[in-house]
């Protein structure tokens, strides 16, 4: 059973590009599915870990939004990081899912039991994934991880009424 998904951000949680303001700030577009599929998660006590290679306060604040607090940025080697968190929290291989869309997230998707990923991920990642979601990132791919994940383990119905109160057959 999966306890913890750790979501990469450019290209998984938004749609890969990188946008500047007139004053330098950066912004990214995340999609409201990808929200409702992480509350989702966290209510079927999923530990949702976002964990990028970049440095963006927008990132910040949509975790904040999310009630996300492992937030992990700056991250230029992930699979090291990601080997001593779950280490230190206790997570075996069969209980971790990643989604990721590109080769920085390979190492990182070797220590996972699940691996999701968007429709319009690498090559390489899409080989190496067990789900292929069928939405782009930044468009619902993370929802759709999330709703594979809990179907899978039978988890989804309740997840959803315990999320949002909606009773679905």
């Amino acid at each position: 059973m999966i306890r913890v998904l750790v979501l990469d951000v450019d290209g998984t949680l938004t749609d890969g590009g990188i946008y500047y303001d007139s004053t330098g700030n950066e912004l990214k577009k995340f999609a409201a599915k990808d929200g409702a599929g992480l509350l989702i998660a966290r209510a079927a006590g999923i530990r949702v870990v976002i964990c990028t290679g970049r440095e963006c306060e927008a990132v910040r604040r949509r975790a904040a939004d999310l009630k996300i607090t492992d937030v992990y940025q700056n991250v230029g080697r992930k699979a090291p990081f990601l080997q001593k968190f779950f280490a230190e929290n206790g997570y075996t291989k069969e209980e971790i899912a990643y989604c990721g869309d590109d080769v920085n997230d390979l190492a990182a998707m070797a220590l996972c039991g699940f691996v999701a990923c968007p429709a319009d991920a690498s090559d390489l990642i899409q080989a190496r994934a067990d789900y292929i979601c069928p939405q782009r990132g930044g468009y619902g791919a993370v929802r759709g991880a999330v709703q594979k994940i809990l179907e899978e383990d039978g988890r989804w119905k309740d997840a959803v009424e315990a999320a949002f109160g909606v009773t679905i057959d």
